[in-house]
């Protein structure tokens, strides 16, 4: 038995029925990173001792009986931008190259307290700004499938190392797509719940308003279990919300018969890849023959949402990243005169250019003569996106599209053109502007070999819908 290719549940069974012990299993996580790192370049720390000592007290504690979640034991990563207390967090920047955190992030704490042992933290776009895993300053995270080209951004390092199966599952964040499109581009599921579902607690912030944290597995199941685990209502975040219907894993059921499904016009036309298109409408067929009702319908103001969402998270990550400034820890500057300088030069050593980029952006809406015409403005049109998903769902359970108009691009081509890479994230923004549940599940290759995902997006709170329609769809490929 190759332990590696068994999916987060099924180690979890093996390790309860004591088929393997954690240990082996982060051992054999731990071989397998040796092996591929050199070349994929998924992780930016590995916590070799702490994960062996920790597989060691978790092994104690199922076989006494006190651990008895179905992810005791199994071994996963964490995206480098959640704080782990004691390990290093660096957010892939320079300006956090030495911060080790002395707490850790609540979505970590609820997978430790079932029994998860972490492997290290993942490679990712530095300050989660990119959509290619390219920008972070300890260098770039390559596709599993080609390594000629990029997993996707900003959580490629845990999509890749998924793929890679250098961990079981990996924790990610999503503020414009980010869990979504690596998957896709990875050939791996990754869900983004409603917002407020997962505690953003020791989450470093880029939007607040739009950051979520998220899992990426094998497969649906791994997917619902981790959310399942990480999702809690927690008072240190203002934004969590207390929910009473966090079972997730019982909506993975077979069976879409009578569901309706939408699928945006827009979606479907101009700047799709055809092959991402066929993969896509395939997937379509099988739902349908599943006996999902799927119909076309116009969901307005998908134009708007690239630039209301680059207005209003660059001016939250403006914001967010003042607090980066070389006097209380991370990055500062060796020769300066005075404190002024101090910060300036601290913040122009530490931050990489896309960081910058966006950091001048958010300044500039969010300054007294261009509040108005940029930021308040973003916001109206986010309120509208929200109104025109209302009307969409009053309609169908679930909104279904592709997750990328490409597969993953080869490395290097996106940093040349920022505006194209700002235009790949077309069908993820829109639903972190609404704050709703979606998810990429692989339904295809292109000609090349590369990996495709399809989305499907539920109303808040709905995360079941796409999870059983995810399920069912998962199901029926896996039977062909």
């Amino acid at each position: 038995m190759n332990i590696l290719e068994l999916s987060a549940l099924e180690l979890g069974r093996k390790i309860k029925a004591g088929e393997v012990t954690a240990v082996e299993a982060v051992k054999a996580s731990l071989e397998q990173i040796k092996q591929k790192e050199p070349d994929i370049h998924a992780y930016v720390t590995v916590d070799e001792e702490g994960a062996v000592e920790r597989a060691r007290e978790v092994q104690s504690r199922i076989a006494d009986g006190t651990l008895k979640g179905p992810l005791a034991g199994v071994p996963a990563a964490i995206k480098d931008n959640l704080c782990t207390r004691g390990l290093r967090t660096t957010c892939s920047s320079r300006m956090l190259y030495n911060f080790v955190p002395s707490y850790t992030a609540e979505a970590v704490v609820n997978l430790e307290k079932a029994g998860v042992v972490i492997l290290g933290k993942t490679n990712m776009d530095e300050f989660a700004m990119g959509s290619t895993t390219e920008t972070s300053a300890f260098g770039v995270t390559r596709n599993p499938w080609n390594t000629d080209h990029v997993p996707g951004g900003s959580s490629g390092g845990s999509c890749a190392a998924v793929a890679a199966d250098e961990c079981f599952f990996a924790l990610g964040s999503d503020t414009g797509g980010s869990i979504r499109q690596p998957s896709s581009f990875c050939g791996v599921t990754g869900i983004k719940p409603t917002y407020g579902t997962v505690s953003r607690y020791g989450l470093i912030a880029y939007g607040s308003s739009l950051d979520q944290v998220g899992p990426v597995g094998k497969n649906v199941s791994d997917c619902a279990a981790v959310l399942e685990t990480v999702s809690s209502y927690d008072n240190k975040d203002s934004t969590s919300i207390s929910r009473n219907d966090l079972d997730f894993t019982s909506a993975l059921v077979e069976d879409v018969k009578g569901m309706k499904i939408g699928i945006p016009g827009d979606y479907m036309g101009e700047g799709l890849d055809e092959e991402v298109k066929t993969a896509v409408l395939e997937g379509v067929r099988m739902l349908r023959e599943r006996g999902a009702v799927v119909e076309e319908f116009d969901l307005s103001l998908v134009e708007y949402a690239i630039p209301a969402y680059y207005v209003i998270a660059s001016a939250e990550a403006s914001s967010n990243l003042s607090r980066f400034d070389g006097v209380k820890y991370g990055l500062r500057a060796q020769e300066y005169e005075g404190l002024h300088q101090m910060y300036k030069k601290s913040r122009s050593e530490g931050f990489g250019p896309e960081v910058k980029r966006r950091i001048m952006l958010g300044a500039f809406v969010l300054s007294s003569g261009y509040y108005d015409a940029y930021y308040l403005k973003a916001l109206r049109t986010k309120a509208l996106i929200k109104q025109a998903f209302d009307k969409a769902f009053a309609r169908y359970d679930v909104i279904l599209g592709p997750v990328a108009p490409t597969t993953a691009p080869k490395l290097g081509e996106s940093l040349k053109d920022p505006l194209k890479m700002y235009l790949g994230d077309i069908y993820t923004i829109s639903v972190n502007l609404a704050g709703l549940p979606a998810m990429s599940v692989p339904c295809g290759l292109d000609g090349k070999g590369l990996p495709i995902g399809l989305q499907l997006i539920g109303d808040c709170f709905q995360e079941k819908k796409i999870i059983r329609a995810a399920y069912t769809l998962e199901k029926t490929r896996e039977g062909r």
